[in-house]
């Protein structure tokens, strides 16, 4: 069975085959620090009217009310107990989005530099840290319990000392306990009776899918006591700033989620914004970060993700097939029809979105648009056949 790499290998051996008869250069395009490359949608490989079709799409789906998100938060989550936003939060002013083929910026539309709340978008970014620890070393076998490095008693009951990092990274360690003073049943809580949440059915780690923030969020801090350093620390030298990313990006934690390693106090981050705080960060820059994992980690000559860590993570869970390491999966093609396999995306709160394409080197960037699925399929009905 071909991997995505192999499969990426191959089209691009396919598009070198066809560049002299197809308007799509083979060549691998990295756009410098502060500029981007625009290109016509015919030059692309797209129908230029059915392109402006799903753009305009695109933006009739905007959604921007209320527009000061600790409301949206406290809507969507106010219900579960003890909620409270623990980090900052923000406004969104207006959706943008971006079109890139071939690593060129094909169409866009909105502010493309303004930072803003990207909610659990930033999971897939927590993916890559974990990714790094591992490409180092500091992270030997996924499959090793998280106990063995992380000795501060999260991991100490009978039940979490089975979890594993596998288990964090696909969500479904069913960890229980408390962090930054929130419990994991109180995250998401299942059922109508208040009184019966706590009292919730344990899992065996790796048997059970379940979208829980306060996870991930362990995860994130089990990374910051391997790593030694704080993630977004980690994420700038190791990733944003050799792509080129501008410095207007920020990783919030919480107001409580700070700690002292090694003598020095450094905030643990969030895996999303359900309780305030995560990635606040602009258009542009989620699409350099797009552009590296569609380039399979690398960029230019630097092979920045370790090699065959997005194979790994994009590799379907056995409790969910369209989940992976902390990213979206098109598994026999049931998210999004119209799209192959092999596309994959990041996804967040209020229609934030980073959704790669290898098989057409396709890169879509969506903010504040919750139809992902519509638009793409307008997208790929804008490609010319055999393109």
């Amino acid at each position: 069975m071909l991997n995505r790499y192999m499969k990426r290998q191959l089209t691009c051996a396919l598009l070198l085959s066809l560049s002299l008869i197809g308007p799509l250069s083979a060549a691998e395009y990295f756009p410098p620090r502060g500029d981007w490359e625009r290109i016509s949608p015919a030059a692309a490989g797209f129908k230029p009217e059915a392109l402006k079709t799903a753009v305009a799409l695109a933006q009739s789906r905007v959604a921007l009310e209320p527009r000061d998100l600790r409301i949206s938060i406290q809507e969507a989550f106010g219900r579960e107990p003890n909620f409270r936003i623990l980090g900052p939060t923000g406004t969104r002013e207006g959706g943008s989005g971006l079109i890139i083929r071939g690593g060129k910026i094909v169409a866009e539309w909105g502010d493309l530099s303004r930072p803003e709340m990207t909610f659990s978008v930033v999971k897939s970014y927590l993916s890559t840290v974990a990714g790094l620890a591992w490409g180092k070393g500091l992270i030997r076998d996924l499959n090793a319990p998280v106990a063995e490095l992380v000795k501060d008693g999260s991991f100490a009951s009978e039940h979490n000392r089975k979890i594993t990092w596998h288990h964090l990274l696909n969500q479904t360690s069913d960890w229980s306990g408390e962090l930054w003073e929130t419990w994991d049943w109180a995250d998401r809580p299942v059922g109508d009776d208040p009184s019966a949440w706590a009292q919730r059915a344990r899992h065996e780690p790796g048997s059970f899918y379940k979208y829980n923030d306060v996870r991930v969020n362990l995860l994130a801090y089990s990374l910051l006591q391997v790593l030694r350093e704080p993630l977004p620390v980690v994420l700038r030298r190791e990733l944003m700033d050799p792509i080129g990313a501008s410095p207007s990006w920020r990783w919030h934690g919480y107001d409580n989620s700070w700690v002292t390693l090694d003598g020095q106090s450094m905030q643990s981050v969030s895996g999303g914004g359900h309780f305030g705080g995560g990635l606040f960060i602009d258009t542009l820059d989620h699409a350099r970060f797009g552009l590296l994992m569609l380039r399979e980690g690398r960029w230019q000559d630097q092979q920045l993700v370790p090699d065959g860590w997005l194979e790994r993570a994009l590799r379907p869970s056995t409790a969910r097939s369209d989940y992976g390491y902390l990213w979206w999966l098109n598994t026999n093609r049931e998210r999004i029809p119209a799209a192959p396999e092999a596309a994959f995306w990041a996804a967040g709160f209020g229609g934030n979105y980073i959704y790669m394409d290898p098989e057409h080197d396709l890169l879509l960037v969506l903010r504040w648009t919750p139809a992902l699925e519509e638009i793409v399929t307008a997208i790929m009905a804008a490609l010319v056949p055999g393109s």
